[in-house]
């Protein structure tokens, strides 16, 4: 069998400009990955790299010609297991790029079967939990603004980006605005330990369900020390990049929160997936600011989480791609009705 590859870069606007305690931005930047068979069937995956984790468009471009290689090499599309294993051995890094070769050839797997990613994985479209849909860092008006247009959007529950010197005072303004919502929020490591947990004392009165990265992922001690005296849930992602960190995050953290644009590709989520249940962790998958060529694939991971922060796409826009229905942020696997990711891209490559 021969498989032919190619990859296109796109810049994607944003809705509202998205912030977070490390910055803004008002675009992304995706790099598609088509696979296509003898047949003509097509794989489309996606890589929205973080700067944060090391990586940008560019890099991403850089290395994809010898990560496209080896599914070229390797010939057959069915032999995942060994693509994804020489894909690490091949780049090391680059997770994000790596993850847009891994989509791709799960879509094409699946379209090769006939049947939606998740029916191939043998899961339970009903056992899926809703999406959170992120407000973020702005002025308290723009972001009570946000609220209200989630609101009328159906969204029930919200994740609320903090890491300010008026964090209650936004949280305050969130609850004003929807006070029925589930609510989640998420300092991006911002806060020392101690404020960490003055802050949490009073976030428990907004009735959170839990606090995503409190303090920097370079201090495991800190993390530690907040989750014993914590009265909140604590999500562990900055902290929670690959595999190996999983055992490192167990005692630290009561929900662990995976990325394929952090770990790298699909079957490697998976295997994250379990390590954290054997843990005893609740299980969480979160995205970059993405296109749907690569939300799509990480819906179909949907009923294997506690959690899910799949928003990524609703986040901008514009998307050239369509994909899983989300309406309201509930993910209907059910209503893919085509197979594979059921992400399909409106033109062309160029």
């Amino acid at each position: 069998m021969t498989l032919e590859t190619a990859f296109e870069r796109r810049s994607l606007p944003l809705e509202y400009p998205f912030g977070i305690a490390r910055g803004t931005t008002t675009e992304t930047e995706a790099v598609l990955v088509r696979i296509a068979d003898d047949d003509g069937t097509t794989g489309l995956g996606a890589a929205s790299p973080s700067p944060h984790y090391g990586e940008t468009a560019a890099t991403v471009e850089a290395v994809l010609p010898d990560l496209l290689a080896v599914v070229e090499d390797v010939g057959d599309p069915h032999h995942l297991e060994r693509i994804e294993r020489e894909l690490g051995e091949t780049v090391g890094r680059n997770p994000s790029a790596r993850a847009a070769v891994s989509i791709g050839i799960h879509d094409l797997v699946a379209k090769r079967f006939d049947v939606p990613l998740y029916r191939y994985w043998g899961l339970d479209p009903a056992e899926t939990p809703e999406t959170s849909y992120t407000i973020g860092l702005d002025d308290e008006e723009t972001m009570r603004a946000k609220t209200e247009t989630a609101l009328e959007r159906g969204h029930e529950t919200l994740k609320v980006k903090l890491g300010t010197d008026r964090d209650l005072e936004i949280v305050r303004t969130i609850r004003s605005v929807a006070p029925d919502v589930r609510l989640f929020v998420d300092a991006n490591e911002a806060w020392s330990p101690r404020e960490a947990l003055r802050k949490i004392d009073r976030l428990a009165e907004f009735d959170v369900a839990f606090v995503e990265q409190p303090v920097s992922a370079d201090d495991p001690s800190g993390l530690k020390y907040v989750f014993d005296r914590s009265s909140l849930p604590i999500a562990a992602d900055e902290s929670c990049v690959t595999l190996a960190d999983v055992p490192r995050i167990a005692d630290r953290c009561d929900i662990a929160n995976l990325k394929l644009m952090k770990c790298g590709g699909l079957l490697e989520a998976g295997r994250l997936i379990h390590a954290a249940r054997a843990h005893g962790l609740e299980v969480m998958c979160g995205c970059m600011t993405e296109s749907n060529a690569s939300i799509a694939a990480a819906c179909h991971l949907a009923p294997l989480l506690d959690y899910a922060d799949l928003d990524g796409s609703l986040l901008l826009a514009d998307d050239p791609v369509e994909g899983v229905p989300m309406p309201g942020g509930r993910i209907d696997l059910a209503g893919v009705d085509r197979p594979g990711t059921g992400a399909v891209l409106e033109s062309a490559f160029d």
